[in-house]
This record gives C-alpha cells, sequence and structure tokens, in this order.
C-alpha cells in the first residue's frame, strides 16, 4: 500500500513504487494510480519543468549531472526523468542512466528514474507526465527530462515541459542543416556543450545557430518588444562544469519573464488539455485491439489488405464499424 503521506514526506521507495504502479498495464493498477494522482494533484505544479534533448554523443547525461549538482549544492532538489530506448526485437532497455550519473544518483538530494521507452513515439515514456507529478508532490523543485533524442522526441519533450533546451555540438559542420525548421522553433534554449574541445568551433556554431533563429523569426514575436523570452544560444562546458551558472540564469530569466507575461501558465494549460486527448487515443487504441467485434475479423481483413483485394482505406472503416457496432458478424 502506497501512503500519499510517505510520497510528500520524499520517501525515495514511496516515490519509486508509486512511478512503478504508474508503468503498470493492468486495470486494477490503473485505476488505483488514477486515485493517487488525484490525491497528489494539489501538491504539484510548483516545479520547474525542464526538458534536455540532443543526438546521442553530445553529452546529455554529462550535462544533466554536472547542473544536478550545481543545483543540489545551491538548495534545489532535482529529480531527472530519463528515458532508454527499449529493443524492437526483444522490447528490453538497458537503463543506464544511473550508472552514467553516479555522482548525482547517490545524492540524498536527487532522485533519478529511468524508464523504458516501450517502443513509445517520441522517446518519451508513456508515463512520463505522470512520474513528474510524483516527483513534484514529493518536493523536487526541479524536474528534468531527458529524450532518448530520436524521431519525435523534440515535439515530446517540449509538449511536456516549461523550458526546452537543445545541446548541440561544436563541431557538427554541415551537421546544421540537419536542424530541421521545426526544432528551432520549439527550442527555447540551445546549448553548444564540449566547448572546450574547439572554442572557436563552438563560437562558430553559436554564430551559425543564432543566425539561423533570425531568420526563423523568434518564434514568430518581434525581437525587440522585450516582453516575451527569446530563443538564444550559447556554449558551455558539461564535463568541466564551465558556463553552467550562465545557463541557469537564463533559465531563470526565462522563467521569471513568461511568468509575468502569462505565457507559461497557458502553455501548461494546453499541455494538460493535449495530455488528455494522449490519453484518449491511447485508450481508444487499446479498446481497438481488444475488442472482440474487431479480433474476430482482424485476422481475414488484414489477410485481404496484404493479399491485395482489400484497399488499407476501406479495411480501417470496416474494423471502425466493427468496433463502434459491436458486430461481429463477417465483414
Amino acid at each position: 500500500m502506497i501512503r500519499i503521506e510517505d510520497i510528500l514526506a520524499g520517501q525515495r521507495r514511496a516515490i519509486a513504487k508509486a512511478i512503478t504502479l504508474l508503468e503498470s498495464t493492468r486495470a486494477d493498477h490503473r485505476a488505483e494510480g488514477d486515485a493517487l494522482l488525484t490525491e497528489l494533484l494539489p501538491h504539484t505544479g510548483k516545479s520547474l519543468r525542464l526538458g534536455i534533448s540532443g543526438v546521442p554523443g553530445v553529452g546529455k547525461s554529462t550535462f544533466i549531472e554536472a547542473l544536478g549538482l550545481f543545483l543540489i549544492e545551491r538548495g534545489h532538489r532535482v529529480a531527472v526523468l530519463t528515458v532508454d530506448p527499449s529493443s524492437s526485437v526483444s522490447g528490453g532497455s538497458i537503463l543506464g542512466d544511473k550508472t552514467r550519473m553516479e555522482r548525482l544518483s547517490m545524492d540524498e538530494r536527487a532522485y533519478i528514474r529511468p524508464s523504458p521507452s516501450g517502443g513509445t513515439l517520441g522517446g518519451v515514456a508513456e508515463k512520463t507526465r505522470e512520474a513528474m507529478l510524483v516527483c513534484e508532490a514529493a518536493g523536487y523543485d526541479v524536474v528534468i527530462v531527458e529524450t532518448v533524442g530520436v524521431g519525435q522526441s523534440e515535439t515530446a519533450v517540449a509538449g511536456m515541459t516549461d523550458m526546452y533546451c537543445l545541446l548541440q555540438l561544436p563541431n557538427a559542420g554541415d551537421d546544421l542543416q540537419a536542424i530541421k525548421k521545426g526544432v528551432m522553433e520549439l527550442a527555447d534554449l540551445i546549448v553548444i556543450n564540449k566547448a572546450d574541445i574547439d572554442a572557436a568551433a563552438a563560437t562558430r556554431a553559436q554564430a551559425q545557430i543564432t543566425s539561423s533563429l533570425r531568420l526563423y523569426g523568434f518564434h514568430g514575436h518581434d525581437p525587440h518588444e522585450g516582453k516575451t523570452w527569446h530563443p538564444r544560444v550559447m556554449q558551455l562546458s558539461a564535463l568541466k562544469s564551465q558556463g553552467l551558472d550562465q545557463f541557469w540564469n537564463a533559465v531563470g530569466e526565462y522563467r521569471a519573464l513568461e511568468t509575468a507575461n502569462g505565457r507559461l501558465a497557458h502553455k501548461r494549460q494546453h499541455q494538460a488539455q493535449a495530455w488528455m486527448w494522449d490519453r484518449i487515443h491511447a485508450g481508444l487504441r487499446q479498446q481497438f485491439s481488444q475488442a472482440p467485434a474487431v479480433r474476430a475479423v482482424l485476422a481475414d481483413i488484414t489477410s485481404q489488405v496484404l493479399g491485395g483485394t482489400l484497399a488499407p482505406s476501406t479495411a480501417a472503416r470496416l474494423l471502425l464499424n466493427k468496433f463502434s457496432s459491436g458486430d461481429t458478424s463477417h465483414a
């Protein structure tokens, strides 16, 4: 039995058990998890939600550990929710973030929870949002979400955090062309990590990306209006813990400005609504796949699609009709 009082007191075992409960797919566990979230909800929403993304090898884990240690030394309590990609073959996941963040994981003021992506599109575990609420209720005032960094991960992490930070390498060279406009528009802060390796390359990358941000129009706002945050580019070295204070100052400036103009509150409302619809879509997919009316004809209809005798769109419509009517007669 998970006691709410233990979670609010920040007991790590209770936090872990609560997140495990929320990750369960059993119907009775889901009902228990919903009741738990309802009780915890009044104690959430006070933390800073920070999303971290970037290509593999950019140093996300090193950066998060350095930032976490920097923050707990200044009185913060830090929760890190990391997502490891699940194997498409075995479904397994290494979950190695506690190994990569060994110093931070040993500190009682920090909590690291690695979770498998489970194949979820976007590199964010399906229940990351719910785990975030548990950590907030437990008193962690900074919650960091690290994504796999592939596919739609940028959209996923930006859709659940207050501030989205994209890590880049200083010597990426022509890889700058690979930075999609959509990603650039999502990023609130772009960090050139490993700037100590090649200072000239880091400065060059900073200038190139800053120029690209101007081209993209600063999220569609006038860069001189002064009332809205405009994405910026900075350099640091997580390995040497250089530039972390400037990074945190920028985060604080962002939070203060977006809170004052009301955009942060509006963003969280929009995210909550989107989360609700995400769960509705996921629930409908699950109900659809398990519906007896659908399962009775699914193999036959799939065979017709594979054999080229039935159009996929027609097959989908037939299956949806079976699902909505509960009809088990042959298609």
